[in-house]
């Protein structure tokens, strides 16, 4: 079964369907700078219009880029935090558009 809205792909292959932000943190915390490098997030669809990337640095650190082609956002910086690389990724990704879907909904309090 695919992803409803995105999906989260390291370079070692491993997948999650619509990640939360503690498992983006599992994903980003798998990284290291030999051969899982990347994770990338994309709506799963054929030609998406956004996606993030979060790669290790060989100085240490994560560089996170951000693009949204319908909104013409390029965005590329710089964080050694997991905790602020997730929360920044899930608020940003809340804000995508992803049509012909339902729109998400938060019912846990």
């Amino acid at each position: 079964m695919a992803a409803e809205y995105y999906g989260a792909d390291s370079e070692n292959g491993d997948r999650i369907d619509d990640p939360s932000e503690d498992a983006l943190f599992m994903l980003i915390d798998d990284l290291n700078d030999t051969d899982n490098t990347f994770v990338f997030v994309q709506p799963d669809e054929d030609e998406p219009v956004w996606f993030a990337s979060v790669a290790v640095l060989d100085e240490g650190g994560y560089e996170i880029v951000r693009r949204d082609s319908s909104r013409r956002e390029h965005e590329v910086t710089i964080a050694s935090s997991i905790n602020h690389i997730t929360y920044d990724l899930t608020t940003w990704i809340a804000g995508r558009a992803f049509p012909g879907r339902p729109p998400r909904r938060v019912t846990d309090f």
